[in-house]
């Protein structure tokens, strides 16, 4: 269990944990924990809940990542990919469906860390996963329009295109105070790291936004004006009333929180080992993730992952252990404990030109422009995932988004893989002329060669090819030195076309098998079909095994007409 299940902070503590580096981290603790105060409580808000949902995450799963994830330096909370999917179950399932879908989606990041699938979520493709980023950059962008411009509107549309007709029609309300507060806020964010690095923008913006408001007395809608005032105790656990009829209903939600949490987490603990240099544990780092979920979720919490720019900061602040991440847990317990009556007088407008700079982070358009400059696959891939995100739904979007990929991937496997008669389409221009030389291939020996792995997508292609062949010939060899696997379909197909060249009166010699190649044939049974000899490691002794086969054709062809 140690290898699927050993944090971090184990690690750390075992090692020579120095003053000086407690320093550092608790420096970086505390600049993380201010920065994580606004954009918790703007995830929160954007993602149709309240404030203090959005803390009380940042605090339980945060400090849990931190104790029990398999990165260093992982900072965790909410995070803008959850906005959307969060916002969809409050709204169909009420607060409880989303506890119990967090607490599903918990058990399932804890099932992929048993499993051990840490290294293969790595391997989701990247225009997918800049589509459905891409695509909740956009529908985050969306939701802070009425806040930024400080609309008028009581009931917002749920789909895409109904918020923008919504929003076109409500313009005539904008609140030109709203609209400054938030357009300086976007300003100062994107502009303050000019004046110093270690001070992020976006909390000068809100210091400044919230005295200029608090002070003049201006007319904008604060988070204790919309939401009332932010709880200064700890909540008790929660069990939520499960409505089994729902079940359903709940598991792909959490489904689809556990892959992005899964993918998100992976993402920030792979850029954070590029920082600092170290190793993270994937299987760790997941089932710390989905322990910290279920927990969240329990005390009233939203779905958490890790977060790139906040690790980002811890980084960039000196933290280099997990103490960085607990130190920051509990800044942000202070604050709600001993100063939310500061938080509350947040102008919503102010958050909702931090979640627009979030939003413009998170689009990543260079990526997405590059991505659309490669391989009609790839474009097919991005496009389709970003606009399902938008119009659908995100859960679909990753649903199909990954089924379209698989498909597309197949159909590349398979025209990449080719069956052909040794020639000048199968090998450079360099190879060929060797082979020619070196190569004594007698009359009555063909030699083909696969390419590719001689998987189902293209076992009948194969088996085709063969079948549409007029072979004059006594030995076939086949030469797989670029094969390197073959899955039961084929092999069948293998076998197939092995049994139609044999009632041709046709040998098959197989060509530069290799070791796990071979084990797969045996498995198959193919060894006993075409006959061990037959099986050789490369191509001279496989020419070699034809010669003697032509000859032993040839006597006894002599001895039957002697006879």
């Amino acid at each position: 269990m140690k290898s699927v299940f050993y944090p971090k902070l184990l690690t750390v503590l075992k090692e020579k944990y120095t003053r000086k580096q407690l320093i550092d981290d608790s420096i970086a603790g505390i600049i993380v924990g201010i920065v994580a105060l606004p954009l918790s409580i703007a995830f929160a808000i954007a993602s149709g809940v309240t404030p203090d949902k959005g803390l009380l995450t940042a605090i339980i799963a945060g400090f849990l990542i931190s104790v029990l994830g398999g990165s260093r330096v992982q900072i965790g909370g909410p995070t803008g990919a959850f906005v959307v999917i969060i916002y969809g179950i409050v709204q169909q399932y009420g607060i409880d469906g989303l506890i119990i879908s967090t607490v599903l989606a918990g058990i399932i990041l804890v099932l992929f860390g048993i499993a051990r699938l840490g290294t293969v979520i790595k391997l989701i493709p990247y225009p997918l996963v800049v589509g459905f980023t891409s695509g909740i950059a956009l529908t985050i962008f969306t939701t802070q329009v009425k806040d930024f411009l400080g609309l008028q509107i009581t009931d917002m549309p749920a789909e895409f295109i109904g918020k923008w007709h919504t929003l076109f029609a409500s313009l005539g309300s904008i609140n030109i105070t709203a609209l400054i507060i938030a357009t300086s806020t976007v300003i100062i964010s994107f502009n303050f790291k000019y004046i110093s690095k270690r001070i992020p923008g976006s909390i000068v913006a809100i210091i400044l936004a919230t005295v200029v408001v608090t002070y003049f007395k201006l007319p904008v809608e604060t988070i204790a004006s919309r939401f009332g005032e932010i709880p200064s105790t700890f909540p008790t656990p929660h069990w939520p009333t499960i409505e089994w009829a729902n079940m359903s209903g709940y598991l792909k939600p959490a489904f689809t929180i556990a892959l992005l949490g899964a993918i998100e987490s992976l993402l920030s603990a792979v850029v954070a080992d590029g920082m600092v240099g170290s190793n993270h544990r994937s299987n760790t780092e997941l089932i710390g993730q989905g322990i910290a979920n279920i927990a969240s979720a329990l005390f009233g919490g939203i779905p958490a992952t890790g977060a790139i720019a906040r690790t980002a900061t811890n980084i960039r602040n000196g933290g280099r252990t997990p103490v960085a991440g607990i130190v920051h847990a509990l800044v942000l317990l202070l604050i709600m404990l001993f100063f939310g009556k500061w938080a509350k007088l947040i102008p919503l407008s102010c958050l909702a030109g931090i979640l627009v700079v979030v939003a413009y982070n998170m689009s990543e358009w260079h990526s997405f422009v590059a991505v659309l400059k490669g391989s009609k696959y790839d474009i097919i891939v991005l496009l389709v995932t970003f606009f399902l995100t938008v119009l659908i739904d995100l859960t679909v979007a990753i649903e199909v988004g990954m089924v379209l990929a698989s498909l597309l991937f197949l159909q590349r496997m398979t025209q990449a893989g080719t069956i052909a008669p040794l020639s000048k389409e199968v090998m450079s221009e360099e190879d060929f002329a060797e082979d020619n030389e070196r190569y004594n291939i007698k009359k009555g020996v063909e030699l083909y060669e696969i390419n590719g792995p001689f998987f189902f997508g293209v076992a009948h292609k194969y088996r085709e090819t063969f079948a549409n062949l007029n072979l004059k010939t006594k030995v076939l060899i086949l030469r797989m030195r670029h094969v390197p696997f073959i899955d039961a379909t084929g092999a069948r197909n293998l076998a197939e076309l092995i049994k139609m060249l044999h009632g041709r009166k046709v040998k098959v010699v197989l060509s530069g098998v290799t070791p796990l190649l071979l084990e797969e044939l045996v498995q198959a049974r193919i060894d006993f079909l075409v006959g061990r000899k037959n099986i050789c490691e490369n191509i001279y002794s496989a020419i070699e095994r034809a010669d003697e086969i032509i000859a032993l054709h040839q006597t006894e062809k002599h001895t039957h007409e002697s006879n």
